[in-house]
C-alpha cells in the first residue's frame, strides 16, 4: 500500500482527536497534518503525546486562512481534506450566532475554494473532500415519525444547525457544479472519553461532582440518537475508502434515549463510583426553563452506510457511557470548574 497523506482540520476538537489517534493507530502507511483554530473546545492537549510521532504534525491556523491553506495543500498534498473544523453547541450559537456563520459557513466555503482550486490544477484523481455534519440539519422529529435518513429534508432550527446545513448545501452544490469529489457524512449526538465539558453527558458529570444542581431542560423528554465517538471515527474511515463521490452518508449509534433517561444513568453510575456523603446524585436534579427552538428528537436510519461499506455501531450505549464516567473521574481536570 502506497503512503498516504491526509489534511484533518479541527482535529484538536473531540472527534476530531479521536479520529486522528484512530487512524494513525490502525494505518501505519498514513500521514496526519492537523490544522486547528484552538479555538475554546481545541484542546491541543488532547494528542500532546502524538507531538513527536514521525507521522503527525499540527499547525495553528483557521481554515479561512487562504493563504495559508494554500500552502499547506502545496506542501502536504493530501490524498484527502477531512473538514472537522467547526463552532458545534447550539446554546452558544443561540446567544452568538455570527460567529457559527462565520465557521460553519463562510470559512468552510473558502477551505472548499482552495480545495478545489488546487484539485482541479493538480487533477488530482485520488482526492476527497470529506464534510463532516449533524443530524441537526434534519430538523426535529415527532416521536412517532421515522429516522432521518439521507433523503430527509433539511429544515434547521438553531443557528448552528442552519449554518451547518448551509455548509452542506455548498458541498452538494461543489460537487454537481465542478465535479468536485466532496463526500458529507451526518452524525447523531457524539460522546465518550475527552469531550469538551459544555455538552450534556461531561456537564452533567462535572456538575454533579462539584455538588451543584443538574439542570434539565423542559420536562427531560427530549430524545438524542447516541454513536460513540470511536464508532463514529470508524464510520469516517469507512466512508474515505469506500464512500462514493457526491453522497452523502448517516451515521447513528442506534441507542435513543431522553435527556432525563441520561441523567438518571450518569447520576447511577456516579452513585455506584463515587458516592456522595450523603443521598444520591438524583438529588441535585433541577429541571429549568426549556431553550429557544428546542429539538424535540433525532433519531437515524443508518441502513445506507451499513448496506453499502459494511460499516455498524460496535459499542453499546451503557457499556460506553459507564467508560466515559470512569475516564471523567480519572482525568478531573478535563471537567468543567476544574
Amino acid at each position: 500500500m502506497s503512503k498516504r497523506t491526509w489534511i484533518v482540520t479541527g482535529g484538536c476538537g473531540f472527534i476530531g482527536s479521536q479520529f486522528i489517534r484512530q487512524q494513525l493507530e490502525c494505518d501505519q502507511d498514513l500521514s496526519i497534518y492537523n490544522i486547528d483554530a484552538l479555538t475554546y473546545a481545541g484542546n491541543r492537549e488532547s494528542l500532546a503525546d502524538l507531538e513527536s510521532h514521525p507521522r503527525y504534525q499540527f499547525k495553528r491556523r483557521r481554515i479561512g486562512d487562504r493563504n495559508e491553506m494554500i500552502r499547506c495543500l502545496e506542501n502536504v498534498r493530501p490524498q484527502a481534506v477531512v473538514n472537522l473544523a467547526a463552532e458545534t453547541h447550539v446554546d452558544r450559537s443561540i446567544n452568538e450566532p455570527m460567529i457559527f456563520t462565520a465557521t460553519n459557513v463562510l470559512e468552510t466555503q473558502e477551505l472548499m475554494e482552495v480545495c478545489r482550486k488546487w484539485w482541479k490544477r493538480e487533477e488530482r484523481s485520488d482526492f476527497r473532500f470529506l464534510q463532516v455534519s449533524t443530524d441537526e440539519v434534519f430538523g426535529s422529529l415527532g416521536a412517532e415519525d421515522e429516522p432521518f435518513t439521507e433523503k430527509t429534508a433539511f429544515s434547521p432550527n438553531s443557528p448552528y444547525s442552519a449554518s451547518k446545513a448551509a455548509g452542506d448545501h455548498l458541498a452538494r452544490a461543489y460537487s454537481r457544479t465542478y465535479g468536485f469529489p466532496v463526500i458529507v457524512t451526518n452524525c447523531s449526538n457524539n460522546y465518550g472519553p475527552g469531550q469538551y465539558p459544555e455538552k450534556l453527558i461531561p456537564l452533567v458529570i462535572s456538575r454533579a461532582l462539584n455538588e451543584e444542581f443538574l439542570p434539565i431542560y423542559g420536562d427531560g423528554t427530549n430524545r438524542r440518537d447516541w454513536l460513540h465517538v470511536n464508532d463514529h471515527a470508524a464510520a469516517l474511515r469507512a466512508v474515505l475508502d469506500q464512500g462514493t463521490i457526491g453522497e452523502s452518508y448517516c451515521i447513528g449509534g442506534g441507542e435513543e434515549l431522553s435527556n432525563l433517561e441520561i441523567v438518571k444513568c450518569l447520576c447511577a453510575h456516579l452513585d455506584r463510583l463515587q458516592p456522595r456523603s450523603s443521598g444520591s446524585y438524583l438529588d441535585l436534579i433541577r429541571f429549568v426553563k426549556d431553550r429557544p427552538g428546542h429539538d424535540f428528537r433525532y433519531a437515524i436510519d443508518h441502513t445506507k452506510i451499513t448496506s453499502e461499506l459494511g460499516w455498524r455501531p460496535q459499542r453499546r450505549f451503557s457499556e460506553g457511557l459507564e467508560e466515559t464516567v470512569e475516564w471523567y473521574l480519572a482525568h478531573p481536570e478535563r471537567r468543567e470548574g476544574k
